[in-house]
């Protein structure tokens, strides 16, 4: 247990879905046990004779103790019941109201070891090509983006949309920081691969990844190319390390220009990443809008980007409080595993077709990083497509564009 930091956004994000939350479900069942078991001994005291003269007052205070009583104990069997209440995902229905025969929406669960990874599978025919879609962070959930944004995808194709260790629906547990490494991310995602392709019965898969979700894509289709049909990466990353420090320059840059003297002075005494403190990386990251500004009102996904997504149905109650803090949990045991990768060093080319899905705001520590990479790359066909009002997540701020674009895909790829 980290000692409890609320300087910083984070820190105050991580003590209340962390410590607040947990320290919530302990203490109000702790609470209701001891009004409970001071009643009890007070009926004792009073049946052994010791209170056999009670006054008015004491009748009154009895009657509110009992009523405190009482009302915990009805509040503990709600909090119960709301943390014991699951997510759902509602079915594709046909034009009658009733379930389509032979779509899927569900969640499915693949056993990796001892540790379950959770997924939401959903399409109108479970005979559609699957695809795979890999969430950002590392630490995101993007359940909710795919639910409120994505269902034009589940027309073509079986959804596959993954939770990876210790996120979302697969944070069942205190993931244990040393089974968060980059090669367990790796061997999670070919197994979950394994999986789609010996249930759907097909050879192939798509593969899709936003943000740090196109990182583990990059290395998927590099390690295991035969088992995908095409790669799709959306706000591409290309180097970590390189986006952070540029990400830095920008942030000081902009402080000094606006007069700033708060920011400029966190960001010189933290000076440029990578950090051993995933505090450090808050006041870059965080004023990432006020240095690339951009409208977003054209766009399906708002102004609230990804926080537009975490109270779906979904989730269940407890995820819709923990996603945030699992998010803090699982970067700041992954992230620092990933300084030493850059694309344009290690993967300058990939044996299978692949596709980039850029917003024309994109910022430019991560745009300027990922043209660079995909001018370099070799691949038996590849497209660099631009959308024109999105940021860093177009398959959810322009989501009928990005469907268009995965139509064109399987129409390339699917001979």
């Amino acid at each position: 247990m980290d000692g409890i930091q609320l300087t910083s956004i984070f820190g105050i994000v991580a003590f209340i879905t962390g410590r607040g939350f947990h320290g919530l479900l302990i203490l109000i069942p702790m609470m209701f046990g001891a009004i409970l078991g001071a009643a009890l001994e007070r009926r004792r005291d009073q049946r052994k004779g010791q209170d056999s003269s009670v006054s008015t007052s004491r009748r009154v205070r009895t009657f509110l103790l009992r009523g405190l009583t009482a009302l915990t104990g009805v509040f503990v069997l709600l909090l119960g019941f709301l943390v014991a209440l699951p997510g759902t995902t509602d079915a594709i229905l046909a034009d009658d109201g009733t379930p389509l025969p032979g779509s899927v929406a569900e969640f499915a669960s693949v056993n990796v070891g001892d540790h379950q990874l959770n997924l939401m599978i959903r399409g109108r025919s479970d005979t559609n090509p699957v695809l795979l879609f890999l969430a950002g962070g590392p630490g995101g959930t993007e359940l909710g983006a795919m639910r409120n944004h994505g269902s034009a995808l589940e027309e073509d194709f079986v959804v596959a949309t993954l939770d990876q260790r210790g996120t979302g629906k697969s944070m069942d547990q205190f993931e244990p920081a040393t089974t968060l490494t980059l090669e367990n991310a790796i061997s999670d995602a070919l197994a979950v691969t394994e999986y789609l392709r010996q249930r759907f019965g097909q050879d192939r898969i798509y593969l899709v990844g936003q943000s740090w979700g196109s990182t583990l894509g990059v290395l998927l289709a590099d390690r295991e190319p035969q088992l995908y049909q095409a790669f799709v990466g959306i706000g591409q990353m290309v180097s970590q390390r390189a986006t952070d420090i540029i990400f830095y320059e920008d942030a000081l840059e902009w402080a000094r220009s606006t007069g700033d003297v708060g920011l400029e002075a966190t960001l010189e005494a933290n000076g440029p990443p990578p950090y051993t403190d995933i505090r450090a990386y808050e006041p870059a990251i965080g004023s990432e809008q006020l240095v690339h500004p951009y409208d977003h009102t054209p766009n399906a996904e708002g102004s609230g980007q990804n926080s537009e997504g975490l109270f779906v149905e979904e989730y269940s109650n407890v995820e819709k409080i923990r996603n945030l803090g699992a998010t803090l949990d699982v970067f700041s045991v992954l992230y620092p595993q990933l300084q030493e990768i850059d694309f344009r060093e290690q993967v300058t080319s990939l044996d299978i077709p692949v596709y980039l899905a850029q917003g024309r705001y994109e910022a430019p520590g991560r745009a300027d990083l990922a043209l660079e990479w995909y001018g370099m790359l070799s691949a038996p066909s590849k497209e660099l497509r631009v959308f024109e009002t999105s940021g860093h997540r177009p398959i959810w701020e322009q989501p009928t564009e990005f469907h268009r674009l995965m139509v064109e895909v399987l129409e390339d790829t699917s001979g």
